[in-house]
């Protein structure tokens, strides 16, 4: 690549913090790390939280290619092929910007470095990469290219993140149906169609809706060569007598997430929806069926990322338990809803239906075997958090992972970078793994005009 080809990247401290690994992400072009990030890390670096985690990882990344270098002022060579660079002249620059920007804001002084590395190498492309809006719209104002950090997202359109089920229409299906093979399964039929080339193959445990007014859905089990796939029919839990826990399904996507929480060959089920869609009372009530009745799991544990909504209310006295009972208030409501009259006192009930709650800090290094655990609001834990919830799980153990991406409270993560959407897209289309996106919503006719209209 022509030197005139390469870009010269300047990163913002947020970068960094929100990714320890951005540095690799560069390719072949130039990195420039002003000293101002350098010094802003340190303020955060002393932390117990993610950000400090990161802080810390990327200073070690920092450490290692610095010591590595020669001569610092050459830059330090980066695993895609460009260069490190540490900026050290900002008083200089400072005088580049105007006289309505304060000298001393971190963010000011970042965007005099841009200005001036811009000013040296006016042949070649400066941008500088920030998470930060109102720096990127500032430093446009002042003729600087700047970019989102992307390398962190999931996904880049959040309309592939996949669904979970694939609607046929009526000449697709006739199409599909003419070679289709038939034969018996245990909850019906099991049929072999050849899947059309110009439709991307399903996933694997994903499901077909099959055209007409009475919504059938089938569920993807195999896929061999020559994109032949095998679909079956599922389970009805929209009937009385499939009932679970006096729970039946009440549209046909949670008919398919039942039939993911009830499949025992699964290890991890994504279920994503809206508020009301039912999420939380159709894991509950699928755990409490299979770890009492049916004795596969020997426990029900629930977790999720304690942030508020809106303004906190400050520290909670108490037990670790008695701590987190305002924040699963959603489990307590919907084991009312299934108890009935026998939900008197929580505790006795958490103790009684072996619910055990658990918060998130104290998940690392613990190992979760024979357990049902139902990970809630997943929407803001970020891809380390869930990480490291996934690897905590142990032999014959199932995790529920469920979120909304229109509800995330957690500063700094988008639909695109969150957790839940890391997890969903990449167990996509693994044997062991199941996701379904809930449309309806089924908590009231008040609550469903209000997701459609508020």
């Amino acid at each position: 690549m022509n030197a005139q080809d390469r870009k010269i990247y300047i990163l913002d401290t947020n970068v960094l913090v929100h990714d320890p690994n951005a540095l690799q992400r560069f390719d072949e072009h130039d990195v420039v790390l002003p000293i101002v990030v350098l010094e802003e890390m340190d303020k955060i670096k002393k932390g117990l939280d993610e950000l400090a985690r990161n802080v810390r990882e990327a200073s070690r990344q920092l450490d290692e290619l610095s010591e590595a270098c020669e001569d610092l002022s050459k830059g330090c060579l980066l695993p895609g092929g460009g260069r490190l660079y540490f900026e050290m002249s900002h008083q200089e620059a400072l005088e580049l910007l105007p006289e309505s920007l304060a000298r001393s804001g971190g963010d000011n002084r970042i965007i005099a470095v841009s200005l001036s590395v811009q000013k040296e190498h006016p042949d070649r492309q400066v941008i500088l990469v920030s998470k930060d809006i109102n720096l990127r719209v500032k430093s446009r104002a002042l003729g600087l290219k700047t970019e989102d950090y992307r390398s962190d997202r999931a996904i880049s359109d959040l309309s592939i993140l996949p669904s979970g089920k694939v609607r046929l229409d009526l000449d697709t299906w006739t199409t599909m149906a003419e070679n289709m093979e038939v034969s018996e399964h245990d909850h019906g039929n099991h049929y072999v169609v050849t899947w059309p080339e110009e439709m991307e193959l399903p996933y694997i445990k994903s499901f077909v809706v099959l055209p007409g007014e009475r919504e059938i859905a089938m569920q993807c089990t195999q896929i061999d060569e020559g994109r032949r796939v095998h679909i079956c029919d599922i389970t009805s839990y929209r009937h009385e007598r499939h009932a679970i826990w006096g729970i039946q399904a009440k549209n046909l996507e949670q008919n398919m997430a039942m039939n993911l929480l009830m499949d025992a060959e699964l290890d991890l089920v994504g279920i994503l929806g809206l508020a009301g869609s039912g999420k939380t009372l159709l894991a509950l009530a699928a755990g409490l069926h299979q770890t009492l009745d049916m004795g596969l799991y020997e426990k029900i544990l629930v977790t999720r990322a304690t942030v508020p909504m809106g303004q906190d209310i400050g520290f909670l006295p108490g037990t670790e338990r008695e701590k987190l009972e305002p924040w699963m208030g959603a489990i307590t409501d919907n084991l009312a809803l299934l108890l009935g009259d026998e939900a008197q006192n929580v505790a006795d009930i958490l103790g009684q239906h072996r619910i055990e709650i658990a918060a998130l800090s104290y998940a690392r290094g613990r190992t979760f075997t024979k357990t049902w655990l139902i990970v809630d609001e997943a929407q803001n834990l970020t891809p380390h958090q869930m990480k490291t919830i996934v690897t905590r799980m142990g032999e014959d153990s199932k995790i529920i992972i469920l979120g909304n991406n229109a509800q995330i409270d957690t500063p700094y993560l988008t639909a695109h970078t969150n957790g839940l959407t890391h997890a969903v897209s990449s167990f996509a289309g693994w044997e062991h793994a199941g996701l379904i996106a809930l449309k309806a919503s089924e908590r009231s006719r008040l609550a469903a005009k209000a997701v459609e209209v508020l």
